[in-house]
């Protein structure tokens, strides 16, 4: 005869059978042995479904710490996600690649920005050059400290290898980053390396190798620790006093966050180190009352159709045959960087301002549609690098850019 016992296991009650107490076991000496594995099953399988609840209750909490926001991410999803490589190597995948196989994917997707030598041109900074034989051996590139060096390439500055594959297995090519396989990313990181005459023309490069090649690296040696960028107990790269004779009396505010992004990733102050050229702005302080230009008028906050519109409406009737802005257009033109993305007669970023000109100066309603991408930027037209809004401008003064480069180009 068996009967249901049942017992506290945590939380939890927990019932197994035990033989009744009138039951002889003498009759069978194997029955205790027999009992004995029952309930050992028992209190294995309980403990086994414990911890299955216990681990389900601990996902089922970490998920729901934001309720109803989002899930657990699947360990699939992490591993895609988790691609970094770390200056050790640490996470380099498995391959290899050949620099005759990178020549071609070189070619293909990379030439086209970083140019045929990895020279670049007038948009990219070198890939290759400045570097030597001789820096090979010594981990160091003199050219970095030559002033008569004209621009640094980037085998010039970087380091560690693991930082270049990183980078292109991530990021690039520019316009379809990740579409790049292991075995892609080695080939062409060889061939880049190849260009450097850093590695031969018939090299294998793969994950068994790396750390070998490492060691080849120009400026190996050129990292270092000892800063106060690597540390994190804000101890600052050089001991210098402030100078506290011939003060600046007043200092003029020149740029600020506008009010929809000024606490967007909560305090700015907080997450920049108290030395160094940006120490950013205690963003749980309001603004300062009234800043340089802010009486200029500036556009409606993006969402209002008709906001920008009117603006540009306003600023192109107020004061007929009047300059729109406090400066020559050509001066303004600079001091807002135009002149990084659009170069005076040939494609730089995005198109020149003479190809502008030509293309809108006959067109109905020119100065209100580009006044309008002006301000609220736009993609497409010029091909698929897109132009940012420019929102920090009033009406006015895009329009008076806008009328002197259709005037003038």
């Amino acid at each position: 005869m068996y009967k249901l016992a049942n017992f506290l296991l945590g939380d939890r009650v927990v019932v197994t059978k035990a033989r009744s107490s009138s039951t002889k076991f003498e009759a069978d000496k194997t029955t205790p042995f027999k009992h004995g594995k029952l309930v050992a099953l028992a209190l294995f399988s309980v403990a086994a479904v414990f911890c299955t609840v216990s681990d389900s209750a601990a996902q089922s909490a970490a998920s729901n710490q934001f309720n109803g926001i989002g899930r657990t991410a699947t360990a699939a999803e992490v591993k895609a996600w988790d691609i970094d490589v770390r200056p050790d190597l640490k996470g380099l995948p498995a391959g290899s690649g050949k620099v005759q196989d990178g020549q071609p994917i070189w070619e293909n997707k990379c030439a086209s920005c970083h140019g045929t030598f990895g020279e670049s041109n007038e948009v990219f900074t070198p890939l290759v050059g400045g570097t030597t034989a001789a820096d090979v051996q010594r981990g160091r590139v003199a050219s970095l400290t030559d002033p008569k060096q004209p621009q640094r390439s980037t085998l010039m500055k970087v380091a560690t290898i693991s930082s270049l594959y990183d980078y292109i297995y991530r990021a690039m090519p520019w316009n379809a980053p990740r579409s790049l396989t292991a075995d892609d990313t080695y080939a062409v990181l060889a061939y880049m390396l190849n260009l450097a005459e850093i590695l031969p023309d018939d090299f294998e490069l793969s994950n068994k190798n790396m750390a070998e090649v490492q060691q080849l690296m120009p400026n190996r040696n050129g990292m270092t620790r000892e800063h106060g960028l690597w540390r994190i107990g804000d101890a600052p790269d050089v001991k210098a006093v402030a100078c506290m004779s011939n003060c600046v009396e007043t200092v003029n505010i020149t740029s600020s966050l506008p009010d929809y992004a000024r606490n967007a990733h909560e305090n700015l102050a907080e997450q920049n180190r108290g030395y160094g050229p940006f120490r950013g702005v205690d963003t749980t302080r309001p603004p300062v009352a009234k800043l340089p230009g802010s009486d200029l008028g500036r556009p409606t906050q993006t969402g209002s159709a008709n906001a920008s519109q009117a603006a540009i409406a306003s600023a192109s009737t107020s004061a007929p045959g009047a300059p729109a802005t406090l400066m020559p257009p050509a001066e303004l033109f600079k001091k807002q960087n135009c002149f990084a993305c659009h170069a005076a007669s040939s494609k730089l970023v995005g198109p020149s301002l003479a190809e502008i000109a030509i293309k809108y100066k006959n067109q109905a309603n020119s100065e209100t549609t580009l006044t309008d991408k002006v301000l609220k930027g736009g993609a497409g037209v010029w091909g698929a690098i897109p132009m940012p809004a420019q929102n920090q401008l009033s009406a006015a003064d895009s329009l008076a850019l806008v009328k002197w480069i259709l005037a003038t180009h």
